[in-house]
């Protein structure tokens, strides 16, 4: 992978890493399916570290993906990101652990960003789709899976969350993007919906998470980034995501689980989350979680700094 941190040139100082807490920030923690989440991650947790037993860790870390060229620096203290936007409410569920210990992360800021039902990100929507120019039609003469050899060309992995270097907000909203702390057993949950697709990637959330900072009246502070990731959906969510408005007319080319080139096909240890909704109903809504096993000790901000074990960078 090619993908910087972000930043122009040099990459961001973590140690003074500030989010700034906007008004209404101290949002009261979702509760939607708690029992439900408990339960999911003591099953998820035994199925894990017994296929990890001969291993010296007592849980498979998670692995590092490419932070992508659309991450923006929190802004947004909250667990609700939806801001009103259209689409299949997602609750998700996120428990952090140390993967050596299995003991869980607690107050570690999590971020979470990912493109709208009709795949645009916000902070860029002058790119429009997945930051190439909205629509979905593929480009002329340039195969997906080709680099071009034009810096501002699309990457090999295509849009936003491939490779490629960091790019600059085009405005100022913030809609599907948030950040929220873990609680004394390494739980945290957003609200937010089902993400849409565009051309090059099959459909993700983009995952950080911050330890050894301090949490402040103004928000969180220092600290440096252990795990940078991607979240994903297998594919029969999202072939019945395409029949619910306004995914539906989403007309970008869909990528699948198993063409994309940044999942590293290793299932939840890559990122692949645990689905419960209504399959004749997925619009009522979908509960996704999945256990993160990460090195708190290590620094991971993109795939420049890839993990020690057995994650592996795609």
């Amino acid at each position: 992978m090619t993908e910087t941190p972000e930043g122009p040139v040099n990459k961001r100082d973590l140690t003074r890493r500030t989010v700034v807490v906007t008004g209404g920030a101290a949002i009261a923690a979702v509760g939607v399916g708690g029992g439900l989440a408990v339960n999911a991650f003591a099953d998820e947790a035994t199925s894990d570290a017994s296929s990890s037993s001969d291993s010296e860790t007592c849980y498979t870390l998670t692995s590092e993906t490419t932070e992508g060229p659309y991450y923006i620096d929190a802004d947004k203290i909250r667990q609700d990101v939806t801001e009103d936007e259209e689409g299949i409410p997602l609750t998700l569920t996120l428990k952090v652990i140390d993967a050596e210990t299995c003991k869980p992360v607690k107050n570690a800021a999590v971020d979470i960003w990912h493109c709208s039902a009709l795949g645009i990100y916000s902070g860029y929507e002058a790119m429009g789709s997945g930051g190439g120019g909205g629509g979905g039609t593929p480009p002329t003469g340039a195969p997906t899976d080709v680099p071009t050899g034009t810096p501002t060309g699309a990457p090999p992995s295509g849009g936003p969350g491939g490779g490629g270097g960091h790019a600059e907000p085009t405005d100022d909203e913030r809609y599907l993007r948030g950040t929220w702390k873990t609680d004394k057993h390494g739980h945290v949950t957003f609200r937010t919906v089902f993400p849409g697709w565009y051309q090059g990637r099959c459909v993700h959330i983009h995952v950080k998470v911050h330890v050894d900072g301090t949490w402040t009246d103004a928000g969180y502070e220092g600290g440096h980034t252990c795990h940078t990731g991607q979240l994903f959906f297998d594919e029969e969510s999202v072939l019945a995501s395409a029949e619910v408005a306004p995914y539906s007319t989403n007309a970008a080319t869909r990528t699948t689980l198993d063409e994309d080139t940044i999942y590293p096909d290793n299932g939840p240890a890559g990122g692949l989350l645990y689905l419960k909704y209504n399959k004749r109903h997925i619009a009522k809504g979908v509960r996704a979680h999945l256990t993160l096993g990460v090195a708190p000790d290590e620094t991971h901000d993109s795939t420049d700094t890839p993990p020690s074990a057995s994650a592996s960078a795609s």
